[in-house]
């Protein structure tokens, strides 16, 4: 089975309805070896595009990983990046903000930690935790310090959808290159990972109580989603819904995604000048000597 990332990629303008989007599908490999001779493969050639990316310093990657609880992200970040030059690749995970980046807007301290051109950035969870979590859990939005307007439920995430996209917009405009992956994991996958998480000493440190308590929500989260994903996936900033249920699958659709991202920028190192390439044989010939 070929990867064509289209079948994942959330299209501009669509509404989003994630019960008719699988959380499985036929796996690209057929065998554990096969899964590990595609992965390499993939791997490789990112770390042929990340040192091409590195040397032409013309754009900047973005990768943004969401999704629910033990579906993935941590595994996928870890192993499709697992070849890339760590002096080029940076991962920022984003958990409860601190007061100090409480005092600014939901954007500050994200944008902080974008990528420079020539890097490769990526956010486990991000900015969305602003219109995912605290959509579910709206008591977070009182530490937030907002001015005490009258605006209701939708006219709040309608602004922050806004923000974002505009954010968004800004990067793309400007050389950042966005590809944002929701892993998609269905509820009963997620509690058999929570099992293998108890029942496996050396997996009992990933476990937490607040894991479970979430579970609860599981609807609210879904249309969280459902809502974020059909606002914000953009020509400029694609949202890929990634089937998580097989974790090595997972993978290999996002290393795919991925890589097409970077072959579309038609990345070639810089040309050496006649000028400079006379230095550079000068400079051979007295070492030579």
């Amino acid at each position: 089975m070929k990867i064509n990332a289209k079948d994942f990629r959330v299209r501009e303008g669509d509404g989003v309805t994630l019960k008719k989007w699988p959380t499985t599908v036929d796996p690209v490999y057929k065998s554990k070896e096969q899964y590990q001779e595609l992965l390499s493969e993939h791997v490789a050639q990112l770390s042929s595009q990340q040192q091409l990316l590195y040397a032409s310093n013309r754009y900047a990657v973005l990768l943004i990983f969401q999704a629910m609880d033990a579906a993935g992200k941590d595994g996928a970040i870890k192993h499709v990046m697992s070849g890339v030059n760590p002096q080029g690749c940076q991962v920022f995970s984003f958990k409860h903000p601190s007061p100090a980046e409480l005092q600014h807007d939901f954007l500050w301290r994200s944008t902080r930690d974008l990528p420079e051109r020539g890097r490769i950035g990526i956010f486990n969870r991000s900015y969305y935790e602003e219109v995912l979590i605290v959509r579910v859990h709206r008591n977070i939005l009182r530490s937030e310090g907002l001015p005490n307007t009258p605006r209701g439920d939708k006219v709040l995430w309608r602004d922050r959808y806004r923000s974002i996209a505009n954010l968004e917009r800004h990067l793309h405009d400007n050389g950042t290159r966005i590809v944002k992956f929701y892993l998609h994991l269905s509820k009963d996958e997620q509690r058999k990972r929570f099992l293998e998480r108890i029942d496996e000493p050396e997996k009992n440190f990933k476990f937490s109580l607040a894991d479970i308590e979430e579970r609860k929500f599981w609807r609210h989260y879904m249309k969280a989603y459902e809502e974020c994903l059909s606002a914000t996936s953009t020509s400029a900033a694609p949202w890929y819904v990634v089937p998580a249920d097989d974790k090595e699958n997972a993978r290999l659709i996002v290393s795919r995604i991925v890589l097409d991202t970077l072959e579309e920028l038609k990345l070639a190192y810089p040309k050496t000048s006649p000028k400079r390439r006379q230095e550079l044989l000068t400079i051979r010939e007295r070492l030579a000597k």
